[in-house]
């Protein structure tokens, strides 16, 4: 049986993030994502709310589930018997750090490998950061985002999302 985990902290979970999942999970007779806290970024939604986002926009997909770790993903993947790691790529930038976290997933658990996926061409842009900073703005992110993001950024941020704000306000 061919599964797989998607590990990621998804805050918030973009249209990039869903073309992987949506992709991998036609490869792959299971998938999980597995949202985790990333030390170095602050959070703009809980775990648990990135667990409901990730649920709601991944029901249609029967072989995709949704859970939660802490600590390295490759220990969640010991813990779980899985040994094959999703992850996407969206830039050469992007393919570098992966690589490195690859080789290092491996260094540290042998027998775990990493399956790349490149992010559709029209989504390649699209990042976490930028989404959170530029609805925190008053961008209209909802184009970026699925509609369930696109509506929780709004309540978390206390605005509409498809409202864009003038520059004084």
């Amino acid at each position: 049986m061919t599964r797989a985990v998607y590990a990621g902290s998804f805050d918030p979970p973009t249209l990039g993030h869903l073309d992987v999942i949506r992709r991998g999970s036609a490869a792959l007779e299971e998938l999980v994502v597995a949202v985790a806290d990333n030390s170095q970024k602050t959070s703009l939604f809980t775990k648990q709310e990135r667990l409901d986002l990730l649920t709601a926009i991944t029901h249609g997909l029967p072989n995709v589930r949704v859970d939660a770790f802490e600590g390295l993903a490759v220990n969640y993947l010991k813990r779980t018997g899985f040994t094959l790691l999703l992850r996407g790529i969206r830039t050469l930038s992007d393919f570098e750090a992966e690589f490195q976290m690859a080789l290092t997933n491996r260094a540290l658990s042998p027998g775990v490998e990493t399956f790349f996926v490149m992010t559709s061409d029209d989504l390649a842009f699209i990042s976490s950061r930028l989404v959170k900073e530029a609805a925190a703005l008053g961008a209209d992110v909802s184009r970026f985002v699925p509609p369930e993001v696109a509506a929780a950024l709004g309540r978390k941020l206390g605005r509409p999302t498809g409202q864009i704000l003038d520059a004084g306000s």
